[in-house]
């Protein structure tokens, strides 16, 4: 059986060392500051990009690789492996064309090839696990099939909280209304957000100050996962780590973590909810 192959956009924050030691293929989507443009984490690292935040008078915006980058990717490995199944994991559909490009250029090739594209139905973490989880279980030898089994389990039983230093960067992308990011700010509200199964920001509760919400989250995560229940814990965050580390003491603390990973939130995502931002994903181990 010829070992499937993985691809995945760079919304999905792997390390490069990660993602080289599993071969997984990276297609980047683009950070503009105005009409400078950057490929985000090749041009654009995660530390030059808030560095250049904080000095940037605007906010920056990001646009989707288009069909042809993906059937470059995919042309090359079809070269590569021709008889080797392709497995595309990318950013929800409902934040990005991303996904979409992806599909249609699975479909514009002109010679016969085995492509899924898979819709995470979230964002950086969010993705990666399951795009490492799925470059793992190629490399063991699964099949197409098995490894999308195992992400879709993985993708409807992970639970995932996110809070925001401002929401600015939400208010500008049209992710809530202009109300709420100026009640937020005014009053210290932190809203805790997350990713709904089909794919969309929401509000699930909000709260005064970011102890508050760190407790309300690990509360409402005691909700879905028993203390003796092993799991597999991730953090995403920005270059600031106030309550980032407050959030993973209080996360690896309450429960009975089998696994951890930090990454740190990318230039595309950054460039969304901006510096400050800090998540956590959970899943049943």
């Amino acid at each position: 059986m010829t070992q499937v192959r993985i691809v995945t956009d760079s919304t999905s924050d792997i390390p490069e060392e990660i993602r080289r030691e599993l071969g997984i293929e990276m297609v980047p989507l683009q950070v503009l500051f105005g009409t400078e443009a950057f490929l985000d984490s090749i041009t654009l690292k995660s530390e030059a990009f808030y560095d250049k935040l904080v000095e940037f008078s605007g906010l920056p915006t990001t646009s989707q690789p288009s069909p042809a980058e993906f059937m470059v990717v995919y042309e090359r490995l079809l070269d590569e492996t021709p008889d080797a199944p392709i497995l595309s994991i990318h950013l929800s559909s409902q934040f990005s064309g991303t996904y979409q490009s992806a599909l249609l250029a699975s479909t514009m090739l002109e010679r016969e090839a085995d492509i899924a594209v898979f819709d995470s139905r979230s964002a950086s973490c969010g993705i990666g696990m399951l795009v490492i989880r799925a470059a793992q279980m190629a490399r063991e030898g699964s099949s197409k099939d098995e490894i999308l089994a195992e992400i879709e389990r993985m993708r409807s039983e992970t639970e995932l909280y996110f809070l925001v230093d401002t929401l600015e960067y939400l208010q500008k992308g049209g992710r809530i209304g202009k109300a709420s990011a100026l009640i937020g700010s005014i009053l210290n509200i932190k809203p805790i957000l997350t990713i709904d199964p089909t794919g969309v920001i929401t509000p699930v509760d909000k709260v005064r100050g970011s102890k508050k919400a760190i407790q309300r989250i690990v509360d409402m995560l005691r909700e879905k996962f028993p203390p003796e229940q092993p799991v597999a814990v991730h953090f995403a965050w920005t270059h600031q780590r106030g309550s980032a580390l407050d959030l993973q003491e209080a996360i690896t603390s309450s429960f009975n973590v089998q696994s951890t990973s930090i990454t740190t939130l990318g230039p595309v995502v950054g460039a969304h909810v901006g510096p400050g931002t800090v998540a956590v994903f959970m899943h049943r181990k």
